[in-house]
């Protein structure tokens, strides 16, 4: 069997209705590349049918395949399961919310191929050929948030959080096998254990628009988030 040339791993959590679209955006730019690709999409415990979307895009598309959870384990949880089931030489995961287009990858792969093993979306990266659309204070809440995480330790990033990351398969299944944070605090772990392997971490900038109905809450998951990060952080210190 060829092994693909990229796996895209898309969490989610009660997105029956936004997944379709995204799914089939996703679908449509790998099959046009004309390589071989997987998709795995991770329903985090979801109530909704989002499994079932999955399934009815899956027997028209055979690289897409369901991942199940049973219960709601969060965003890193999700992550983890669908990258280390993943096949393929690069391997990206999405939002399914679709506010990263799939055709950027186009952005993110010359990084990798050229030797960079973990490439990340950008939206505070300035580029005069890249549109970032989100609220004022969303985007005041993501500078504070950054300043945060440079103060322990996360050097050269502007924007962690961004849900558009792509990893050589060496690069994925050594940190996302390391991971530990479960919630929306994973991305800042697996940038700091990058950091600490000495990969080459590149950034990006990416066209990203805010979409209606977000998951992520400035005041209802920033102080989790933090706290996951602290740990984190204090995990990494006890293991150097």
């Amino acid at each position: 069997m060829t092994r693909p040339r990229w796996s895209v791993v898309i969490p989610a959590y009660n997105e029956s209705r936004r997944l379709p679209r995204y799914l089939g955006e996703v679908v449509a730019y790998l099959e046009a590349r004309g390589e071989p690709w997987e998709v795995f999409v991770v329903d985090d415990g979801s109530t909704d049918g989002t499994l079932a979307v999955v399934e009815a895009v899956a027997r028209a598309h055979p690289p897409v395949r369901g991942l199940r959870r049973e219960t709601n384990s969060g965003k890193g949880a999700a992550v983890r399961r669908g990258m280390l089931t993943a096949t393929g030489e690069y391997r990206l995961f999405a939002d399914a919310d679709g506010a990263t287009p799939i055709a950027e990858l186009t952005r993110l792969e010359p990084a990798l191929t050229a030797g960079a093993e973990v490439v990340i979306g950008s939206r505070a990266r300035r580029d005069p050929a890249v549109t970032v659309r989100a609220r004022w204070h969303r985007v005041a809440a993501g500078r504070v948030f950054n300043c945060f995480v440079v103060g322990l330790g996360l050097r050269g990033v502007t924007d962690s959080q961004c849900g558009f990351k792509a990893f050589s398969a060496r690069a994925a299944e050594d940190l996302f096998g390391r991971l530990r944070t479960d919630g929306f605090g994973f991305d800042v772990e697996l940038l700091l254990l990058a950091q600490r392997a000495g990969y080459r971490i590149v950034e990006v900038p990416v066209n990203w628009v805010e979409q209606p109905a977000s998951k992520v809450g400035v005041l209802k998951d920033g102080p989790r988030m933090l706290w996951e990060i602290m740990v984190a952080r204090r995990r990494l210190r006890r293991s150097a």
